[in-house]
C-alpha cells in the first residue's frame, strides 16, 4: 500500500474518533439539560402541590374556627335561655344604678302601703293578700321590665348606625379600638354608655372577646351576639373585617325593617284587643257612676269581691292570651 493511501486512512480514521467523541459529548450535554428541564418541571410541580396544599389546609383550619365560634355562640344562646335573671342582672340591664337592696325596700313599702289602702278601704284578708302580692312583687318587676324592654329598644335601634361607624373607620385605615372610642364619644345612649364600658375594660386590660362577653350580659340581644361573633371570628381567622360588619349592619336593618312591617300589619289586631281589653272595666266604671248603689255591693259583699277578683284574673289571662298571639318576634 501506498504512503499516500495510509495517510489518507489515517486521516478518515481520525476524522471518525473525533466525530464519535463529539456526538458523545452532545449526547451527553443534551441528557444533562434534560434532566435540569425534568426536575425544575417536578419541582415546580411538588411546589405548587404544596402551596395548594397548605391553601387548603388554611382554609380547613379556618372553616373548623368558624364552626367552633359558631357552636360556643349556640351554646350561650342555650345557657342564656336557660339562666333566670337575678334582680341584679335586671337592674343592671335596665340601666339603672341603685343596688337590689334598695329595689326590695321600694317593694316592701309599695306591698305594706298597698295593704293598708285595702284594709282601710274594708277589704276581706284574700282581697288584701292579692293586693300586697300584686304591689309589692308585680308592681316593681314590671316596673324594671318596661325600663329594660325600652332600653333594648333604643340599643336596636342605633346599634346599626353604629356598625357603620366601624365599617368606614375601618375601610379608612383606623384601627378597631379607635373606632370603637368613636362609637363610645359620639354615639348616642345607651350604645355610647356600652361601648365606654367596652373601651375602659379594654384600656385595663380585659380582652375584646371577654369585654363582649360582659356586654352581651347587660344587653342580650341577637344583634349584639351576632356582632361578637364576628369579631371574635375576625380575630382566629382573620378576613375582610369591613364588608363583613357592613353585611351584618345590611342584616340588622332588614331586620328592622321586617319588624316595623309586622307591627303595622298586626295594628290592627292591637287596637281590636285594646278595645275588648278596656270594654269590661269601662262599663263597670260607667255604671259605678251612674248608679252607686247598684254596683256598691260589689265592692262591699265578700262574694262581689270575689266576683270583682276572679273577672279581673280572667281578664288578665284574655290579655295575656290576645297579646301573645298578635306579638311577633324575628
Amino acid at each position: 500500500m501506498s504512503p499516500d493511501m495510509m495517510f489518507m486512512l489515517a486521516a478518515a480514521a481520525a476524522f471518525v474518533a473525533v466525530g464519535g467523541i463529539g456526538w458523545v459529548a452532545a449526547g451527553a450535554a443534551g441528557d444533562a439539560q434534560s434532566k435540569k428541564r425534568v426536575n425544575r418541571a417536578v419541582g415546580t410541580g411538588l411546589q405548587r402541590g404544596k402551596r395548594q396544599t397548605s391553601a387548603l389546609d388554611q382554609a380547613a383550619q379556618r372553616k373548623r374556627q368558624v364552626q367552633e365560634s359558631l357552636k360556643d355562640l349556640e351554646q350561650r344562646q342555650r345557657d342564656q335561655r336557660k339562666k333566670t335573671l337575678t334582680i341584679k342582672a335586671r337592674i343592671q340591664q335596665a340601666g339603672m344604678s341603685f343596688t337590689p337592696t334598695t329595689f326590695w325596700m321600694v317593694s316592701g313599702g309599695l306591698a305594706v302601703g298597698g295593704a293598708l289602702i285595702a284594709f282601710i278601704t274594708g277589704q276581706n284578708l284574700f282581697v288584701v293578700g292579692m293586693v300586697t302580692l300584686i304591689a309589692g312583687l308585680g308592681l316593681p318587676r314590671w316596673w324594671l321590665g318596661f325600663l329594660r324592654g325600652r332600653r333594648q329598644k333604643q340599643f336596636t335601634s342605633e346599634f346599626a348606625n353604629a356598625l357603620d361607624v366601624i365599617t368606614r373607620g375601618v375601610k379608612s385605615g383606623l384601627p378597631l379600638n379607635e373606632c370603637l372610642k368613636i362609637i363610645a364619644a359620639e354615639s348616642p345612649d345607651p350604645v355610647r354608655g356600652e361601648f365606654q364600658l367596652l373601651v375602659e375594660g379594654i384600656a385595663v386590660g380585659v380582652s375584646l372577646a371577654d369585654g363582649l362577653d360582659k356586654m352581651c350580659e347587660r344587653m342580650p340581644l341577637p344583634e349584639l351576639n351576632f356582632f361578637r361573633t364576628v369579631l371574635v371570628i375576625q380575630q382566629k381567622t382573620g378576613g375582610n373585617l369591613a364588608e363583613t360588619l357592613s353585611n351584618l349592619s345590611t342584616v340588622l336593618r332588614s331586620r328592622k325593617m321586617m319588624r316595623e312591617k309586622i307591627g303595622a300589619l298586626s295594628s290592627e289586631a292591637k287596637s281590636s284587643a285594646a278595645i275588648i281589653g278596656s270594654l269590661p272595666p269601662g262599663v263597670l266604671g260607667i255604671v259605678y257612676a251612674t248608679t252607686p248603689s247598684y254596683m256598691g255591693e260589689m265592692f262591699v259583699n265578700p262574694t262581689g269581691q270575689l266576683m270583682l277578683l276572679g273577672g279581673a284574673t280572667w281578664m288578665f289571662i284574655g290579655i295575656m292570651v290576645m297579646r301573645g298571639m298578635i306579638n311577633f318576634k324575628i
